[in-house]
């Protein structure tokens, strides 16, 4: 297998959601952003044929010099194939002057009769081809202006909420946060608008839930693009609204993710906790389904910290709780743990119990095989996740063909995702082939991984 070095790969996204490179594009501080870019063995030169500058520019940025004009910044964004919103390029002030004179038509001071006068002669002029048309000015972001909220909103408002989170979280199982996580913050910021209209009482408690859910995705995809500190805070305020609104399964779900959050930190005694207190509010909220999730990820939680009995109870009570539960009726937060959820969570629990145990490795790869077979692409990051977990597990078993197959698989997937968690994931595989380097196919794998974590 032919293996392209890291340097000469298109730039990973997961290199721009990093916490410490976020916050370097965010202050438009070029030179850590190339500091950090050769870090992770991008070097000056590539760096000077994606922006289109030399190499003598790209090394007095290193030592200092500051970038401030728009259309150099412009060029970086668009060169490295940085998303212009983490750099502000997509609304900040310098760039709604020029827009404002480059684009025919839009609001300004004249009356309307003279801007629709303009955005006539324009449109016959572009029709019949006399226009020259200044394909720089397309790169520019058009003048922001919010869009008014309602004096005062009812059922219709609080349903159009609702139904752009539902679209979003779609977007987000299938491609991953980095996909739409932006997306989502900036709808949250116009759905929180709302709470200033007027409306029934009812109407007011359904749209704190409608908050308290696009917050609930907000700190998810926040969570799998590495932002942390942003993911706590979005689920904090996502369970303090779903508490005023009075649901407690919401409120399960939320503390289910806040647990999820801190299991992928490893700090299981906290995720334990988080789990455990969901389990209360579900228990509230008689949803069966709910209590199934949340117990098959204590059993994990459980068995990471090497208490076998205590994973096993977990995940008999999260099977008897998932046979009684009218899936169909759920809500819809919670609708997506199914049959390879579960299979998966008991997959990771057995997994993590075969290091005192190995008779449970060939447990966790039957149902991790079962998961990875009922994965639709709806749930592409599941799959991922699953494939890793189960191609580890039968390296260790010695079943090197299909774990090299499942590994290469589950790597491809991981550089077609946008999500920093599956990159993450990928270190116990590394581990496992790594012990195994003397077969070809496997070292060829870790090759692999090795370049992926390195963007």
């Amino acid at each position: 297998m032919n293996v392209t070095h890291a340097s000469e790969q298109a730039i990973s996204f997961a290199v721009w959601e990093r916490p410490q490179m976020r916050q370097a594009l965010a202050s438009r501080d070029i030179a850590t952003v190339y500091l950090l870019l050769q870090r992770v063995g991008v070097s000056q030169r590539r760096i000077a044929a994606l922006t289109g500058q030399s190499q003598s520019e790209i090394s007095e940025i290193l030592n200092g010099r500051q970038v401030m004009a728009y259309d150099v910044l412009v060029r970086i964004a668009d060169g490295l194939s940085i998303p212009r919103g983490y750099m502000g390029l997509a609304y900040d002030d310098s760039s709604l002057g020029v827009v404002a004179v480059a684009s025919p038509g839009e609001e300004d001071d004249a009356d309307e009769d003279e801007q629709v006068r303009r955005l006539l002669a324009h449109a016959a002029q572009v029709t019949i081809g006399a226009a020259v048309a200044r394909t720089d000015d397309w790169a520019l972001p058009l003048a922001r202006i919010d869009t008014p909220v309602p004096v005062r909103i009812g059922e219709t408002e609080v349903e159009q909420v609702e139904s752009v989170t539902q679209a979003l979280r779609v977007l987000d199982y299938r491609y991953g946060g980095g996909v739409c996580r932006d997306a989502v913050v900036a709808q949250l910021a116009w759905s929180q608008r709302l709470l200033g209209a007027s409306c029934s009482e009812e109407v007011g408690r359904r749209l704190h839930l409608a908050l308290a859910d696009q917050h609930n995705l907000a700190g998810w995809t926040s969570f799998d693009v590495g932002l942390h500190g942003h993911a706590r805070r979005h689920l904090s305020r996502a369970l303090e609204q779903a508490k005023h609104a009075g649901d407690p399964s919401l409120a399960a779900n939320i503390l289910y993710r806040m647990g999820r959050v801190h299991l992928h930190l490893r700090r299981v005694e906290d995720a334990l906790r988080f789990f455990q207190l969901g389990q209360i509010c579900a228990q509230d909220a008689s949803c069966e389904l709910t209590v199934a999730m949340l117990c098959a990820n204590e059993a994990w939680a459980y068995a990471l910290l090497g208490d076998r009995k205590l994973a096993l109870k977990s995940l008999d009570r999260a099977y008897d709780e998932f046979n009684r539960a009218d899936r169909l009726n759920a809500p819809s937060w919670v609708r997506f743990f199914g049959e390879a959820d579960l299979k998966a969570a008991a997959g990771m629990m057995h997994s993590a119990l075969a290091r005192d145990h190995a008779g449970h490795l060939v447990k966790a790869a039957v149902l991790l095989s079962g998961s990875v077979r009922e994965r639709s692409e709806t749930y592409a990051r599941s799959k991922v996740f699953e494939l890793i977990a189960l191609a580890t597990a039968q390296l260790l078993l010695g079943d090197v063909e299909n774990g090299v197959d499942n590994g290469n698989e589950a790597v491809t997937l991981v550089t077609q995702i946008r999500s920093i968690r599956t990159v993450d994931r990928l270190e116990p595989l590394q581990a496992a082939s790594r012990d195994l380097s003397r077969d070809s196919d496997v070292r060829d794998l870790c090759r692999r991984i090795v370049d992926v974590r390195a963007l």
